[in-house]
């Protein structure tokens, strides 16, 4: 009994180490994660990067007309952490599998909600959250290893493209940025009538930037600047200023901002407002 319970212990404790001594070697389709705030969202992106290593791939690799995992191993996972805008319909903020079926001269690109798959094993076309179509475009340069990035940045959305070999198609995800500013405003500067200059700075900000009510971002910027000018508040007050025909007021506000940005050392405000005077004389 003894010599089978030793002999049992001594095997298990091979085990253990035969396990622990395993070869670590480089993953052929290596995990990737990359994350990218868009507007007010956070997006991100779990996938794996296969490469060519001499194969063609779309078209023999990966067939046209079926359903392929956009990447290798598991599903690759978009995450939102609000809603989003994608082929003109609203996704609700989580998580999504990124499915595609690619063809020649186009690509159904697919949202599933299951997102435990094993690339595309198990896929029920019942589980999609949404379908739309994208166009493939030849790129000159080949890309040996399969890649997900972001493009075309703007305040409010960026394009998700996806590269491999010679083939490039990207999609459009749209955030619903105004909404989102403008409940903040509602909630933190108007119902509860503030006095803080950083959020009356804030609001004036994107009143003006986003071509709001000047009126009303004059009142806040004028709020904001009463008790404790700052260089920048002084700028953006003299914007405004500007914005409203009041170009004498302007000139001086720009010229006491420039005077406060002298004094704080800030070469690149001092530049802003001299640039702003020049266009209001």
């Amino acid at each position: 009994m003894k010599q089978k319970i030793a002999f049992t212990l001594t095997f298990l404790l091979c085990s253990i180490i035969s396990f622990a001594q395993q070869i670590q070697m480089p993953q052929a389709s290596p995990s990737a994660k990359i994350a990218q705030k868009v507007g007010l969202t956070d997006v991100t992106v779990d996938y794996s990067r296969p490469s060519t290593k001499g194969r063609k791939i779309f078209g023999e690799l990966v067939p046209y007309g079926q359903i392929w995992r956009t990447g290798a191993n598991g599903a690759t996972v978009l995450s939102f952490s609000t809603d989003v805008i994608i082929g003109g319909k609203t996704i609700p903020a989580g998580q999504y599998a990124l499915y595609a079926i690619p063809g020649k001269s186009e690509w159904t690109m697919i949202l599933c909600k299951n997102t435990e798959l094993w690339g595309a094993i198990g896929y029920d076309q019942a589980d999609d959250m949404l379908r739309f179509s994208a166009k493939p475009k030849k790129l000159k340069k080949k890309e040996e290893t399969f890649e997900i990035s972001f493009a075309n940045m703007t305040d409010t959305g960026s394009d998700l493209s996806l590269r491999w070999e010679k083939t490039q198609v990207d999609f459009r995800i749209e955030t619903q940025v105004d909404p989102l500013v403008m409940s903040q405003i509602k909630e933190y500067v108007i119902d509860n009538n503030t006095t803080d200059p950083s959020l009356l700075y804030s609001a004036a900000s994107y009143y003006y930037t986003n071509k709001k009510d000047m009126t009303q971002a004059y009142k806040w910027i004028s709020e904001s600047v009463k008790d404790d000018p700052k260089y920048w508040t002084m700028h953006l007050k003299a914007k405004i200023e500007a914005s409203i025909g009041e170009k004498t007021t302007a000139v001086e506000t720009a010229q006491e901002a420039k005077k406060l940005a002298q004094e704080a050392g800030n070469p690149d405000y001092v530049a802003l407002n001299e640039r702003l005077i020049k266009t209001l004389k």
